[in-house]
Formats: structure tokens, sequence, C-alpha cells
């Protein structure tokens, strides 16, 4: 397990060197299956499945672009 120290200025980059896009497409494939896992029968498909996780991603990446807004952060 790494260890990194909260004064170190590095930190950031040594995070994104650790957690790459692999971490990302790791737990994304892992949404996608929980929400398979907790579908209805009735409603389990793989056309359903994409509906589902572009409308949550969607939802997230508004409430994002609100919260930028909210704070007054510069988002793009």
């Amino acid at each position: 397990m790494a260890l990194f120290s909260n004064d170190d200025p590095d930190m950031p980059d040594k995070f994104r060197k650790m957690f790459g896009p692999e971490q990302i497409d790791q737990q994304v494939r892992q949404a996608i299956q929980f929400c398979w896992m907790v579908l209805p029968d009735e409603r389990k498909s793989v056309d359903e499945v994409e509906r589902q996780i572009h409308r949550i991603v969607d939802r997230a990446l508004r409430d994002l672009r609100e919260d930028f807004d909210s704070f007054g952060l510069e988002g793009n």
C-alpha cells in the first residue's frame, strides 16, 4: 500500500500515476455490473442497462456543473 504525505507537493501527480485510466475503467465496469444485478428480471437487457447508466452519469455530470457554478468555481 502506498502512503503519501499531505505536505508532498507532488502528491496529485503520484495519485494520477497510481490510479490512472485503468482504475476508472474498472469502476465503470463495476457500476455496469451492479446496475445489471439490481434491475428487475423483466427489465434486464443490455439496452436497459445502457439507458440507466447514461441517465445516472448524465445526472452526475449535470450536478457537478451545478456545484461548480454554485461555489463559484471554474468548470468547463
